[in-house]
């Protein structure tokens, strides 16, 4: 009886924990390339969520869009997390001692997230960058997509 009793405990357990809804978190690093320390890098992580469905509107013929009843600053969220980072540029070219306290710093979210019980899922990452003598700037984006 008590091994039938500790089966189905462990069955109803399971079909809970299979039943959770998994959860994502984006953390995004933005690490500027402007040359002298111009530029600006964070770390960003938001601490709001959003319905996607009040800012999606449906295109029934293919051309028809009510996206301008989509307003921009209904979409922008006041609560997230701000983490400076270091430009990886100094006035002499790049300075790879901002690279390694950059790295420092993302290291140090992802154990954190850890820590709370989210696990690494994906990482994308993109570049603008400088495009020469002309052009000077660019920015190195990385987003780290956890789940939970």
């Amino acid at each position: 009886m008590k091994n039938v009793f500790l089966l189905a405990s462990l069955l109803l357990l399971g079909a809970a924990d299979m039943m959770a809804q998994t959860q994502y978190a984006v953390v995004t690093t933005i690490e500027s390339i402007i040359p002298a320390g111009l530029g600006r890098s964070r770390m960003i992580a938001n601490k709001e969520d959003l319905n996607t469905a009040n800012f999606t509107t449906q295109r029934t013929d293919g051309v028809k869009s009510d996206m301008g009843t989509v307003k921009r600053e209904d979409i922008k969220i006041d609560n997230f997390e701000e983490t400076k980072l270091l430009n990886f540029f100094s006035i002499s070219g790049i300075n790879f001692q901002n690279v390694a306290s950059n790295d420092a710093m993302v290291s140090a979210k992802l154990n954190e997230m850890a820590a709370a019980g989210w696990e690494l899922a994906f990482v994308t990452a993109g570049v603008e960058s400088d495009a020469g003598t002309a052009d000077g700037e660019g920015i190195f984006v990385t987003r780290y997509i956890f789940k939970r």
